[in-house]
Order: structure tokens, then C-alpha cells, then sequence
């Protein structure tokens, strides 16, 4: 069969058809429309919804928002004790290396290292930052810090 304006048609069960109501008794929605009996429901905007209950009592229970999110990207943060378990001596510690190693999930927001723990092997840091008190560590332990 050729596919031509006349042929193309939706495909199965995807159109549903609208409920026509009050076309006669016949189409099984005749008389009251599918709307039952009389009263408030029967009529035209007829039907409530839910409505919110106490709404100032609720809404008063709601702690204030204080403060504000920083939209500044945090870098990863590598402690030294981190470093002394991966690294061996004389090593170049680059973000990609702390990366390969689990230590940090991404790259590009920078890794800075923190002075907690000890490090005892001279180890070259290059592309990280670091705290005044983690350079002071790490030179002192015959390592250097590069931008």
C-alpha cells in the first residue's frame, strides 16, 4: 500500500475518541448526560474540589527560609593523610591522578588540599591548590608545591 495523504492514519488505540454526551437515550449517555440524578453535581460548575483546610495554620508550620545557597562551585577537597596512602615517594600528584586513584569525582572545579592528617613522603603537587598549613606540610616533608 502506498502512503499518500488518504492512507496515513493514527495508529492503534493512540486516538481516543471524546465522550459525547446527551446525543439520545441510544448512545448510552442520553437523558442526564452521564451526570446522574438532580442536585448540586448535576448542575454546571456544579462540582467542588478539595480545598485546603487551615491553609494559615499549615502555612505558618513551614519553617522560614534563612540564609541562601552559594552558586559559587565548590572545589573537590583531598586531605593529606589522603595523599600519603596513594602516593609513593617523589610522585607528581595531579588532579587526574587523584581522580584515577577515587579520591575526587570531577576535574573541572579544581582540587584543593587540606592540611588534615600528616604526610611523611616528599611528593610534587602540580594544577591543585592547597591551605597555607597543608604547604607548610608538605615542604617540610622534602616536597613542592607547582601551579
Amino acid at each position: 500500500m502506498t502512503l499518500t495523504p488518504a492512507t496515513i492514519k493514527p495508529a492503534r488505540s493512540s486516538h481516543r475518541y471524546t465522550k459525547r454526551v446527551g446525543r439520545g437515550n441510544a448512545s448510552g449517555r442520553g437523558t442526564y448526560s452521564g451526570r446522574g440524578g438532580k442536585g448540586q453535581t448535576a448542575r454546571s460548575g456544579g462540582k467542588s474540589r478539595r480545598r485546603i483546610r487551615a491553609f494559615k495554620a499549615a502555612l505558618l508550620r513551614v519553617p522560614k527560609l534563612r540564609g541562601f545557597k552559594s552558586l559559587q562551585i565548590k572545589k573537590a577537597t583531598v586531605t593529606l593523610s589522603d595523599i600519603e596512602r596513594i602516593a609513593e615517594k617523589n610522585q607528581v600528584i595531579t588532579p587526574q591522578l587523584l581522580k584515577t586513584r577515587g579520591l575526587i569525582g570531577n576535574v573541572k572545579f579544581g582540587v584543593k588540599v587540606v592540611a588534615t592528617g600528616e604526610i611523611k613522603k616528599p611528593i610534587i603537587l602540580h594544577g591543585c591548590l592547597a591551605s597555607k598549613k597543608a604547604v607548610e606540610l608538605i615542604e617540610k616533608a622534602g616536597g613542592q608545591i607547582k601551579p
